[in-house]
């Protein structure tokens, strides 16, 4: 409880010293991640007439996706980046046409991006998408990654209400909910082809997806599923200490208890939407706990003051982590109007313009500037994550 009071109290003093910041603040969040995603196109797009990008800048074709899980398609070197990669420039262009309604947007995602991101699509049944282009042999396919393009996709009809969109949201969940099974008492599988675990990343994600299919289609049977899923992934998959949650349980029941940015904020964001759809309290209070505990685990305030800094800094780790966990912090301050965590990231990203881009224009992963810049390859979709966090941002 005293823990729980201090942290409560710094976020009073934080919060006071990030309303200065906010009215100091000299950058715009929408024309930083419009200049992102402008990089992005000239350094890593493809002009062969695919639509495509590679994965890093400068290109490597020796380059393995090591976070395909030790499958087989982990030690292939590919010419185009993973469906993974790419997935992360439609969320960060859908994010920039929710702020905008600009017609360019709409454009460039309906005539680059998504004909882009049918070269994944792969017909073996259910369809879905598969984790390489279908000119290619074929590739596993990943319950996560089809998730999160079903939320773009949800997020584009709710935005537009064009069918279309929904119609393809409609075919991917297909695709997820055959992931589904009663071992371990329900959840979804990571992976179709090395069904081993049930990850936190394909059950929390899974749960928004199904929420804002409920907005979409206003079906009860897709709220009723939601809140079965969460409470299932809560109870299988958080820590009760620090309401975060972990990565993953096997078949045997043993649980990978790594946490990683994006699973907390996507139960985060699952609880917001429950409360929003439900008024009931509890998903709140989930929401908040959780959005505690992780301001707690995934900020370095000690590093902070050693810079002089107001804010606590961002840890290291995947942008698109980060990414997806902004998107859980910005849904619960939609619901409870308290600015103060959303703030801090406002805090971070204007501090990782100035700190963490290369003389190309490409971010880093360090928050705490402590990586040499200059030096390394720059993956597509920590580019792709930063132009999201920035576009999310605006005008909140």
């Amino acid at each position: 409880m005293k823990r729980v009071f201090l942290l409560l109290l710094n976020l009073m003093t934080l919060a006071a010293s990030l309303k200065l910041f906010a009215q100091t603040a000299d950058f715009d969040s929408y024309a930083r991640a419009q200049e992102t995603l402008k990089i992005i196109e000239k350094l890593y797009a493809v002009r062969d007439g695919n639509n495509l990008f590679r994965e890093t800048y400068p290109y490597d074709d020796a380059y393995n996706a090591s976070y395909l899980g030790g499958g087989a398609d982990s030690n292939k070197s590919n010419p185009y980046a993973y469906l993974w990669p790419f997935s992360g420039s439609l969320s960060a262009y859908t994010a920039l046409l929710e702020k905008s309604h600009d017609a360019g947007v709409r454009k460039h995602l309906d005539d680059f991006i998504l004909p882009g991101l049918e070269q994944y699509y792969d017909k073996r049944q259910p369809a879905a998408y598969a984790s390489y282009i279908n000119s290619a042999p074929l590739s596993d396919r990943f319950y996560d990654d089809n998730i999160w393009l079903g939320i773009d996709f949800l997020d584009l009809y709710l935005h537009t209400k064009e069918k279309s969109y929904l119609d393809k949201a409609n075919e991917i969940w297909d695709f997820v909910e055959s992931g589904m099974d009663n071992k371990l008492g329900g959840g979804i599988y990571w992976c179709e082809q090395r069904k081993e675990s049930k990850n936190t990343c394909s059950n929390a994600p899974a749960v928004v997806y199904l929420l804002k299919l409920y907005e979409a289609t206003d079906s009860t049977h897709y709220l009723n599923k939601a809140k079965s899923l969460y409470e299932w992934t809560k109870n299988n998959l958080q820590d009760s200490s620090d309401r975060l949650y972990w990565d993953n349980i096997n078949l045997s029941g043993k649980i990978d208890k790594t946490k990683y940015p994006y699973n907390t904020g996507q139960m985060i964001q699952a609880g917001a939407l429950l409360y929003k759809l439900t008024k009931e309290q509890q998903y709140l209070q989930d929401a908040q706990k959780s959005a505690l505990g992780g301001f707690t685990y995934f900020f370095d305030a000690s590093k902070s003051k050693e810079k002089g800094l107001l804010y606590p800094l961002l840890k290291r780790s995947d942008n698109w982590f980060i990414a997806v966990m902004l998107r859980g912090y910005v849904e619960l301050y939609h619901q409870d109007q308290n600015k103060q965590y959303v703030d801090v990231f406002n805090a971070n990203l204007a501090h990782a313009w100035e700190n963490m881009r290369d003389e190309d224009g490409l971010f880093g992963k360090d928050w705490l500037g402590n990586e040499e810049t200059a030096i390394g390859k720059r993956w597509i979709l920590d580019q792709f994550a930063i132009a999201e966090m920035y576009a999310r941002l605006t005008r909140l």
